[in-house]
């Protein structure tokens, strides 16, 4: 069967009915319905004749691992993607559990986040199978739990031998070819300062106020050291909680007194060029100049969940890479026009698997999945044509690396 045949041949109807039963599943992550998800794509994997099972991650949380083996003598592929979600926030107008979807868009909690491209790697896979294909290498399927835990389910395949020549992780790029992206970490730095009376803050040192002067010029921080100018384009930092109050307990209750201490939480994403011990060496100069700024006042900084959770540092692969050829002109094919490629905002500023995969296991790969542009809001969605091309870019993807036999 011709490749123009193959793709002709992928069932709309089907692969949106799959992706709609994995949306019903509210896979939080951390919860027991990530399991439960798990669960289901395993026995969908071995429904259409995979070698599929349930892999152990941390307590009762489990990975989905699929195997479609090869007749031999040909490179490996693995599809990456996460199976747990964030958690419904306000604003839907939509059931977010529902798994519905119209002819533009279809509409769930994680569905950009990143079950479309989950669901559209098996798809792939069903419908090569299922057409009676056979291919040289094998395809990898590796639907894990923890991403937003600092990837603690793709680091656990890795560390049971899970490996391919290449990999594609979904992440959502709007099917753009993200070659680039920032590693990640949280950090906090804690004001304090000295409490007054309003009747006589002028004797004061506002740890609030000090805080709220902090905010803007952390945001607007880029770091020192960056190689090149696509390096310093994933340069960002972000303060996403604020507390203060009296004392290290935060005492709300007496709201007169001028505010003693204050914590901050954010995150720092940085390049391949840097890292968190030049990052948090740049903050730390900022919070030098603060001090000296407003004589009295004590800033102190840490790493949050430090040696607790992964550490997901940045993802680069080159543009002329195999892995990302093949991905571009497999895009073009499906598209009629040239990908997107390289260091891509806001995709960017993710952190995601690639990272393990690329360090821990020493893949060579590239990040490309449907969705993005509606990610993380109210009436998270994906564009049904993004979703049913993701599909056949990644069965064009399979036949290449993977190779058909002669």
């Amino acid at each position: 069967m011709a490749r123009e045949e193959l793709l002709a041949s992928m069932s709309s109807t089907e692969a949106l009915d799959f992706l709609s039963r994995m949306i019903r599943f509210q896979s939080y992550s951390g919860t027991a319905g990530e399991g439960e998800l798990a669960r289901f794509m395993v026995d969908a994997m071995k429904g259409i004749g995979l070698e599929a099972f349930v892999q152990p991650v941390e307590g009762v949380r489990v990975n989905a691992i699929g195997r479609w083996r090869g007749t031999g003598g040909g490179r490996s592929l693995m599809f990456n993607g996460h199976l747990d979600t964030n958690p419904v926030t306000e604003g839907w107008t939509v059931d977010p559990l529902g798994g519905v979807y119209d002819e533009r868009f279809v509409y769930g909690i994680g569905v950009s986040n990143m079950k479309a491209s989950d669901a559209a790697a098996f798809c792939a896979v069903k419908t090569l199978v299922e057409r009676g294909i056979r291919l040289r290498g094998d395809v990898v399927l590796t639907f894990v739990v923890g991403e937003l835990q600092g990837g603690v389910g793709t680091v656990a395949a890795i560390e049971e031998g899970i490996r391919a020549d290449y990999f594609i992780n979904g992440e959502p790029t709007d099917l753009a070819g993200l070659t680039l992206h920032a590693g990640a970490f949280g950090w906090a730095i804690e004001l304090t300062g000295a409490t007054r009376h309003m009747s006589k803050r002028e004797e004061a040192v506002d740890a609030l106020a000090a805080a709220a002067a902090l905010v803007p010029r952390i945001n607007a921080m880029g770091w020192s050291g960056a190689a090149s100018g696509e390096h310093a384009l994933v340069n960002r930092a972000h303060v996403g909680v604020v507390r203060a109050g009296l004392s290290r307990e935060m005492h709300e209750w007496r709201p007169p007194q001028v505010a003693d201490f204050a914590r901050l939480l954010g995150t720092a994403r940085y390049s391949p060029s840097q890292s968190e011990a030049s990052v948090i060496a740049d903050l730390r100069r900022l919070l030098d100049e603060l001090e000296r700024e407003r004589p009295g006042l004590k800033a102190g900084l840490a790493l949050i969940d430090a040696g607790r959770r992964p550490t997901m540092l940045p993802f680069e692969v080159a543009k002329t890479a195999r892995i990302v050829d093949v991905v571009s002109r497999a895009y073009r094919a499906v598209r009629g026009e040239a990908q997107r490629v390289g260091a891509i905002a806001p995709y960017c500023f993710y952190g995601s698997d690639a990272s393990h995969l690329l360090h821990r296991a020493g893949m060579e790969g590239v990040v490309c999945g449907a969705g993005g542009r509606y990610n993380t809001m109210p009436d998270e969605r994906v564009d049904v044509a993004d979703y049913l091309d993701a599909i056949k870019i990644y069965m064009l993807a399979m036949l290449e690396i993977a190779e058909r036999p002669e």
